[in-house]
């Protein structure tokens, strides 16, 4: 026991081992995310389907509640915190969400330049066609 209080510095709690810790905690920790996720996705659905939102307003609602959502299942589910213990988890889900946003932004470029490339090759067979 004093070792573990030499572990800990100076105004931190003292960390408490998961078998030691109450099984109650942590399905109470579950049970609110869940919770919190069921009332997100049912707010998206509601957003989505009324009329009653202002219509230019629906997509960008979405996408707050398409993060929010992310935001409750790393917290709540996958217990991703900014703690010194999470270092490495943050940094993969940094890594994750720029790898998620370069291939976004390339599929966008991509589609938009989609019909430029072929509409050059609908010539060409029009022309082979002719001859």
């Amino acid at each position: 026991m004093t070792q573990a209080r030499l572990e800990v510095a100076p105004g931190e709690r003292p960390r408490i081992p998961a078998s030691e810790q109450g099984s109650f905690s942590g399905f109470l920790v579950y049970t609110i995310g869940l919770l919190v996720a069921v009332i997100l996705t049912v707010t998206s659905f509601w957003v989505a389907n009324t009329s009653a939102l202002w219509s230019p307003g629906v997509p960008p609602g979405l996408v707050v509640l398409a993060i929010a959502q992310m935001g409750v299942h790393l917290v709540f589910f996958l217990h991703v915190t900014t703690g010194p213990d999470s270092t490495n988890n943050i940094l993969a889900l940094a890594f994750g969400v720029l790898i998620v946003f370069l291939v976004l932004i390339g599929s966008l470029v991509i589609m938009a330049n989609l019909n430029e490339n072929m509409a050059a090759h609908a010539e060409l067979m029009n022309l082979h066609m002719q001859h």
